[in-house]
């Protein structure tokens, strides 16, 4: 696909058929996924209202890869916890966050691709991301967390994890089991 000046319009006909204004040729939705991949913007527009559907196109995309690999990018706590934000007063501020978070991963992952190349140099080794899979880990797990803790800030009434549910709840009873101490305590000194 030859990359146009400025931003490559692909028109979306009644028949699902996609066409490449840019180049002349119709292409499909993983031509489509590599252009992203390869950096070249472009918008979809429906063919006969002229609507741009630029987004409905990419979430297509998206579910494609999602169901044709056995990969999935997106747990399902992830898609289960977004759902929940539609409707809701923090969908505003979610699509912001989820960008903001997206760039500081992609630039997260640019500086540790250049450290495993200081380290390994551009030996086999070094080209294969397997070795810094740990670290890969250990960043989407903060940025999980960090959300999660930006979520939280913006609606405190949002249910807490089960594992803070479970200690709060144990506090209650600890604290319902010092007062029925009490008041064993006061009947007996009756």
């Amino acid at each position: 696909m030859a990359k146009n000046e400025g931003q490559i319009v692909i028109k979306k006909y009644a028949n699902r058929r996609l066409y490449n204004t840019g180049t002349s040729t119709y292409v499909t939705l993983e031509d489509l996924a590599e252009m992203v991949k390869k950096g070249e913007d472009f918008t979809v527009q429906d063919a006969k209202s002229g609507d741009d559907i630029t987004h409905s196109v990419l979430t297509q995309i998206i579910f494609e890869q999602e169901s044709k690999t056995g990969n999935t990018l997106l747990p399902i706590s992830f898609l289960r916890q977004l759902i929940t934000y539609y409707g809701d007063q923090m969908q505003m501020v979610v699509p912001t966050f989820l960008e903001h978070s997206m760039r500081a991963f992609t630039e997260q992952q640019s500086q540790m691709r250049e450290q495993v190349t200081r380290a390994f140099g551009e030996s086999p080794l070094g080209k294969n991301l397997q070795l810094p899979m740990q670290m890969v880990e250990d960043q989407v797990r903060r940025n999980t967390e960090m959300f999660q803790q930006a979520m939280q800030m913006f609606s405190p009434f949002m249910t807490p994890p089960a594992k803070e549910t479970k200690k709060a709840e144990a506090k209650d009873i600890d604290e319902l089991k010092e007062q029925l101490r009490a008041l064993q305590n006061k009947l007996d000194n009756l």
